[in-house]
């Protein structure tokens, strides 16, 4: 076993690439069941989290069989999976859009399904989130379909007070208990992937190129300042090796040039900057350090497949009122 120290060297540089990692809850809402019941949701772009009360319930996915969830548990689907809960395995779901929801406070939604077992009552607190990362960002590729709680909840110490509190707070009879739900869902949900990355995602791929001692500093590096033009030398002179050592390590742990896993890390922030952010094509470019906006384009278009313009036209629909993209 690493000591504290040891353990610290290695996942300091993963830690820092994920200090920035957030999650913007959307759509929050509470579902009160007495059983039977059953619920499908489908596939969505959004993350999917539930937090289960009461009595717990089972949960499908398309290529797993129903498993159980015991109250108190939480379960997230970061690539938003079609999936379904329900009171037991034997019940027939319906289509979560079927329900009539009715806000109650603070931005949430609440609704009541089910049959006549009001002593079986099992209360779900869903969200979909947006990670503020790109869709095609390694860490999000990598995630497994389904994260549950009760398999980490022993190396975050913290998180049984937060799924007691959360517990507490699905009665909403306090000031405030709307927001305190959707803050302590996003701070399990941040705790599920944390624990994933640092105990349960294997030991290939990405993570394990973040893990390693020198790479992990220049992904590090590279992931706290994705807009500075970076060489190889200077990655190289991050990981105290000569260029050509560097350069050869790179490739074989993170499986491509440094070169062009900068770049497209580069093309992954202009992308969120022109539809996220809605800025200009060219302020992008010069964000980026691009002599020209057409020399920008073509190095978008051939790592992200598609023109920037494309981008940016979406953007410019989705905006409301009309808004004007910043300048």
């Amino acid at each position: 076993m690493l000591d504290h120290s040891s353990r610290d060297a290695v996942t300091h540089p993963l830690t820092e690439m994920l200090r920035g990692l957030k999650l913007e809850g959307v759509d929050y809402k509470r579902c009160r069941m007495t059983a039977p019941w059953g619920l499908t949701f489908p596939a969505q772009p959004r993350a999917q989290f539930h937090f289960i009360a009461g009595q717990g319930c089972w949960l499908r996915t398309p290529d797993k069989p129903w498993k159980r969830l015991e109250a108190g548990g939480a379960v997230l689907l970061p690539r938003g999976a079609e999936h379904a809960l329900a009171s037991s395995p034997d019940a027939f779901p319906a289509p979560v859009a079927n329900c009539q929801f009715e806000p109650v406070c603070c931005g949430i939604l609440d609704t009541c399904v089910g049959g006549n077992g009001a002593d079986r009552e099992t209360v779900l607190f869903g969200a979909g989130m947006s990670f503020n990362l790109d869709s095609q960002h390694p860490l999000l590729l990598m995630m497994p379909e389904l994260m549950q709680m009760h398999e980490f909840a022993t190396d975050e110490p913290a998180i049984p007070h937060l799924l007691e509190a959360m517990t507490a707070e699905l009665a909403l009879d306090r000031v405030g208990a709307g927001g305190m739900l959707t803050r302590l869902a996003d701070v399990i949900a941040a705790a599920l992937i944390r624990n994933w990355v640092e105990k349960g995602c294997g030991s290939a791929g990405w993570v394990a190129a973040a893990r390693d001692p020198g790479i992990g500093r220049v992904l590090a590096a590279i992931h706290r300042d994705p807009t500075r033009d970076w060489s190889v030398e200077a990655l190289a002179e991050v990981m105290h090796a000569s260029r050509s050592a560097f350069a050869l390590r790179f490739a074989q742990v993170v499986g491509q040039t440094p070169a062009r896993y900068v770049t497209q890390l580069r093309m992954q922030e202009a992308k969120q900057w022109l539809v996220r952010d809605r800025l200009k094509i060219a302020v992008v470019a010069r964000r980026l350090g691009y002599e020209s906006e057409a020399a920008f384009s073509r190095a978008f278009k051939r790592i992200i497949g598609a023109p920037p313009s494309r981008f940016r036209a979406t953007a410019a629909v989705a905006s409301p009122d009309g808004e004007r993209a910043a300048s």
